[in-house]
């Protein structure tokens, strides 16, 4: 890594690694667009465009890959493949843990030219590498939830796992944290967002850490009928 912050933080990906290993099922900046490909821009699409926020970490930021490869950028290009015409906004930043998250929200959902209609929601794997406790997480989580249910925007929240080696009670506690608050507040739940990818040696950059374009490509196709069916109705 060549800055000592991306050499810390992004290892939250080895963390859902590790976590994948428990025994026990788990239930940018702002105004930043994805970029669609010239295939995705010739597909045809129909009805108004659809504003879809993508709000989370270096997992959203696109970590060592470029702008068209990153998570919203591909989530926009297969959206619009399915005929949905999406904008897909990329508000991801390295190294953000939820209370970052937090106070940035208010700001990145006031920048935005038009309210969105889905927040896709993918903190906490920061909090996990920092040792900080799942209550905390959890309040982080819940006042951002708050602040977009004052606003009226759909969520889709994206869970994490934690490794076994944090204590069978912090992860038991970490890992209830995100379905239960999908649950408390009626929102859309990808139990783990890592799932898909996280035993693909492949799919993985040689850091160990992120995920490759191909990671991408799977982690979109993974979620990509959570985020259909969350987006409200046209």
């Amino acid at each position: 890594m060549k800055h000592s912050r991306l050499s810390i933080v992004p290892s939250v990906f080895a963390l859902a690694l590790l976590a994948a290993c428990s025994d026990e099922p788990a239930t940018a900046p702002a105004g930043e667009a994805g970029q669609a490909s010239d295939a995705a821009i010739e597909q045809p699409v129909m009805g108004p465009e659809r504003r879809v926020l993508a709000f989370g970490n270096s997992l959203f930021a696109g970590y060592n890959v470029a702008p068209e490869d990153s998570y919203p950028a591909k989530l926009e290009v297969a959206l619009r493949a399915q005929g949905i015409n999406a904008r897909v906004v990329k508000a991801g930043v390295s190294g953000d843990t939820t209370a970052a998250g937090l106070q940035r929200l208010t700001f990145t959902l006031d920048a935005q030219e038009e309210k969105p209609e889905l927040f896709i929601l993918e903190l906490g794997g920061n909090d996990l590498l920092r040792g900080i406790q799942p209550e905390q997480t959890r309040a982080n989580i819940a006042a951002m939830l708050d602040e977009l249910k004052k606003r009226e925007i759909p969520v889709l929240l994206m869970g994490m796992r934690a490794p076994p080696n944090y204590g069978p009670e912090y992860q038991k506690q970490f890992d209830a944290l995100y379905p239960e608050l999908a649950e408390e507040y009626g929102t859309a739940l990808v139990p783990f967002f890592l799932e898909s990818i996280y035993d693909k040696p492949e799919m993985i950059q040689s850091d160990r850490i992120h995920p490759t374009e191909a990671g991408i490509e799977a982690l979109v196709g993974a979620t990509l009928s959570a985020v259909e069916e969350t987006l409200p109705d046209s």
